[in-house]
């Protein structure tokens, strides 16, 4: 199997493998690669490490080479060369008059492409956008429709729990998201408390899922009696993460149990679904 080093090219975007040849990279080493539009600068994320063949979508680049000071200060004035090209292109688009929205630009380390990405509720014939860029901006241009999740990805904020999004801060990738996720972990269905500011479901809600579904499989329902060192009592609650259950005694003193000695002490197998809270 070859040997791979994860890098990417922003916080939180797609990681991309690369050879790393005969240098010693660890993660937060800058490194110079060659990137689907031209020459890259990008951070290493992932230790060297082996990597099956069928896992690669493309046969792996080399990294070019360690950055440098000066790869540093090109890096610099790139962005302040990108951040004229956004306001470049916000003006444009009002100009044309287009249904977009601007809500993020790559510029590629090299000078040689810059990518605006945009939302819409439909298509939009960009054509003369492109040309009058082009003409400005003097390099190629391309331009991408992005959906909501991606929009919340590039501009970031806060997320209701008070901390930076999961998506701008360390998700690579999205992954399907279901409002079973949310009933498995007796969350309300509001979707005012279980959707991100991009409008869908909260990313964090397949964290735990896995947890709680086979949690789930084998908890007793709630009301359920057990007797336990010669008292009866009942399931009132549940700790999933600490997998424990909450029972209630007939002297109403409640006590915490985990669910293992449960099922050993009392023999429990029972698969249906519990009731509710």
């Amino acid at each position: 199997m070859p040997k791979a080093v994860g890098i990417t090219f922003r916080p939180g975007g797609k990681i991309h493998y690369f050879d790393p040849q005969d240098l010693a990279l660890v993660p937060g080493d800058e490194v110079i690669v060659p990137g689907p539009r031209g020459v890259e600068y990008g951070r290493v994320v992932t230790a060297i490490r082996e990597i099956d063949s069928d896992k690669l979508e493309e046969p792996l680049r080399k990294v070019l080479r360690r950055a440098t000071t000066r790869d540093r200060e090109q890096l610099k004035e790139n962005a302040a060369r990108e951040e004229e090209a956004y306001r470049t292109c916000k003006k444009l688009i009002q100009k044309h008059g287009l249904p977009m929205k601007l809500v993020g630009i790559d510029y590629v380390f090299d000078g040689s492409c810059v990518v605006f990405y945009f939302t819409a509720e439909g298509r939009v014939d960009f054509r003369e956008l492109v040309r009058d860029l082009a003409s400005k901006l003097k390099m190629r241009i391309e331009l991408r429709q992005v959906g909501v999740r991606d929009e919340a990805k590039m501009v970031g904020g806060l997320g209701p729990c008070g901390r930076d999004l999961c998506c701008s801060l360390f998700l690579s990738d999205f992954e399907p998201v279901s409002i079973k996720m949310a009933k498995e972990q007796d969350l309300p269905l509001n979707p005012s408390k279980i959707s991100g500011i991009c409008g869908r479901l909260m990313c964090c809600l397949k964290y735990e899922f896995e947890v709680y579904e086979r949690f789930n499989e084998i908890a007793p329902p709630l009301g359920e009696e057990f007797e336990i060192n010669g008292d009866k009592g009942k399931v009132v609650a549940y700790d999933v993460p600490k997998e424990s259950v909450i029972l209630e005694l007939e002297s109403g003193k409640r006590i915490e149990k985990p669910i293992g000695e449960i099922l050993q002490r009392h023999g429990y197998r029972s698969r249906k679904p519990r009731k509710r809270k």
